[in-house]
């Protein structure tokens, strides 16, 4: 079995792998926490705690999911808020873990609705023994506008809430960012500005995810009603990406400490966050469809990835990919691919021409008596959803050519 150090340091914190339950039904009470690090997490985020005044209730029922054709969970909607438990309860746990496992990184979230909150949250959160503090500046579907996205769109609210728990806390901090903004630059920048150590991305995004046609209502349905709230799971992946990388290459925040969050089910998922730049990944949605057991499957991929790659270090990996993605107006237009058919894996399907006729450029050639495809050079423009669209993967990239009055050399191309 392939080892690697999988080990990161985080804002100060040492954590054994880079990966940690979200804020999240997934980490809601002592006994479910105590379950993930036993399976191997690296750290746990608590759900997130909020102040005594302020109570949940929760409707029922309160998750749906985006499906597409025969695969369930592309998306996933939470209605759910904060921790229901009491302050003294969430508090006790807090306490409980880290007496238990004191090894393990245990981050506590909270939220307040002002100032003295979150000052007297990060206080009592610091007492119970949290190594790091995560800000909840970002839930979608927060019964009070006090709390949640709408603060976190705020960015003079995130610098005086990020400055509100300095005073309450000496323990390094993360502000955890709502994707429901244009520009994530601006709220984070306050949010340090204010004192937060590093950033947590993404959060939620608000969304309806489907309808009852019968009912005419969105999904879940609570008496006969819905309402917009947090989308999650691999759907999110490419939001919270964009963002990542959006931070990172930001004046000033190159060496950015960020939590990467969104959609991560497969190693694979968490090397992209690592190569933009996140230290840590934290995990939901997986967890709620394939239970904590995942963690297995997340450190051992993670380490054969490192194992080809030649690295011994998790850390060698992070931000690699951020200096190759660019401005669009940046991008080389001097040539095009051909796409290459391999005639001896095509199943003669048709998908390609379809595809290629009604949603492209009609650069497919289709044999009827031989049920056979070709490439039109004349019509083609290279775009390539042909390959995308094959079901057994026989188109490639093949010709490189230079565009008419371009100079280069397209055999030295990287496609």
């Amino acid at each position: 079995m392939i080892k690697k150090d999988l080990s990161v340091t985080f804002l100060g914190v040492r954590f054994e792998n880079p990966f940690c339950l979200s804020s999240s039904p997934v980490g809601n009470c002592y006994d479910m926490c105590k379950k993930a690090y036993d399976e191997g997490w690296g750290g746990v985020v608590f759900k997130t705690i909020g102040p005594e005044h302020f109570l949940i209730d929760e409707v029922s029922p309160r998750f749906a999911m985006l499906e597409k054709e025969s695969t369930p969970f592309i998306g996933f909607k939470n209605m759910e808020q904060i921790a229901e438990h009491t302050l003294e309860e969430n508090l006790a746990d807090l306490r409980r873990l880290k007496a238990d496992y004191p090894e393990k990184v245990l981050i506590a979230s909270i939220m307040g609705t002002n100032e003295e909150d979150w000052v007297e949250l990060a206080r009592l959160v610091t007492e119970a023994g949290a190594d790091m503090i995560e800000m909840n500046l970002s839930c979608p579907q927060m019964t009070s506008h006090a709390m949640g996205s709408d603060v976190g769109a705020n960015p003079d609210l995130c610098r005086k809430y990020s400055a509100a728990v300095k005073r309450g806390s000496s323990l390094p901090m993360m502000a955890k960012m709502t994707p429901n903004v244009t520009d994530m630059v601006e709220v984070a920048r306050a949010s340090l500005d204010g004192g937060a150590d590093g950033i947590a991305a993404i959060n939620t995004v608000k969304s309806i995810t489907n309808l009852d046609l019968e009912r005419k209502v969105g999904l879940p349905v609570i008496n006969g009603k819905s309402s917009i709230s947090g989308y999650s799971g691999k759907a999110v992946k490419p939001i919270a990406l964009r963002f990542i990388q959006q931070l990172r290459v930001a004046d000033g925040l190159s060496d950015l400490a960020i939590s990467g969050i969104g959609g991560v089910e497969t190693w694979e998922d968490a090397a992209e966050f690592i190569l933009l730049g996140a230290t840590t990944v934290q995990v939901t949605t997986a967890v709620m469809q394939y239970g904590y057991r995942i963690i297995e499957d997340l450190t051992n991929g993670l380490m054969h990835y490192m194992d080809e790659q030649n690295v011994d270090s998790l850390e060698e990996l992070i931000g690699l990919a951020n200096k190759q993605i660019i401005p669009a107006e940046e991008l080389d237009r001097d040539y095009k691919v051909y796409p290459e058919i391999d005639l001896e894996k095509c199943i003669n399907c048709g998908r390609c021409y379809i595809s290629c006729y009604d949603g492209a450029h009609q650069a497919i050639d289709w044999n009827e008596e031989t049920r056979e495809p070709t490439c039109n050079k004349e019509k083609c423009v290279g775009c390539h959803l042909c390959a995308l669209v094959c079901p057994v993967n026989a188109i490639s990239m093949g010709e490189v050519v230079m565009k008419p009055g371009r100079v280069g050399n397209p055999a030295g191309k990287i496609v």
